[in-house]
């Protein structure tokens, strides 16, 4: 019987012991935060690409903007005026020169929609539905001066370009899903100095 005893204590010793470390430990609360650590890297990374695109599309915009206003408004009965060609290759080359994908947006030739409203669309190598540049020669705000009102008439430059989230992948893994924006739009103006 004292045999059994010590053989019973010596297990009990063995398993406080065993029980009582805390190296393992931090392998699990490891292993239970890398998922969490890992949506938090991938959602930082995503946000912040989304956010940078969405600026690098603002200054494309302004910049065709600014080239479609300071060119002549005398061309606009024509098919696809110069103006709207010049603004569509101004965004074009600087989404290049930004190193987003233009989407073969060189190869697009800008179409008349409604109005003054000429708009290049194309999927090219994009996912979804592709990019769109929209150019409107006859934007007009409105200032108040004194007792009236001022129509300025200006040309705005409106991008929608498509954006897949990684998000939404890495989210999925842990059964959550994310429905972000399918595309990032952004619009431009500058006021015509023809």
């Amino acid at each position: 019987m004292t045999r059994f005893a010590t053989r019973t204590g010596e297990l009990l010793a063995s398993i406080k012991q065993t029980c009582g470390d805390d190296r393992a430990s931090q392998i699990v609360e490891f292993a239970l935060s890398l998922p969490l650590l890992v949506v938090f890297a991938v959602g930082i990374f995503d946000f912040s690409g989304a956010l940078s695109l969405k600026q690098k599309l603002t200054n494309a915009a302004r910049e065709g903007a600014r080239v479609a206003a300071s060119d002549p408004a005398t061309d606009l009965n024509a098919s696809v005026p110069v103006s709207v060609s010049d603004a569509v290759q101004v965004v074009d080359n600087y989404l290049l020169s930004a190193r987003v994908n233009d989407c073969g947006l060189s190869g697009a030739a800008p179409v008349l929609t409604t109005g003054l409203t000429w708009s290049a669309t194309t999927t090219g190598t994009c996912s979804g539905s592709g990019i769109t540049v929209s150019v409107n020669k006859g934007c007009t705000s409105t200032i108040p001066a004194n007792s009236t009102t001022v129509h300025l008439i200006g040309t705005c430059v409106l991008i929608s370009y498509p954006y897949k989230w990684k998000y939404n992948s890495v989210a999925g893994l842990f059964g959550a899903s994310f429905a972000g924006p399918s595309t990032i739009n952004t619009a431009a103006g500058a006021f015509s100095e023809n």
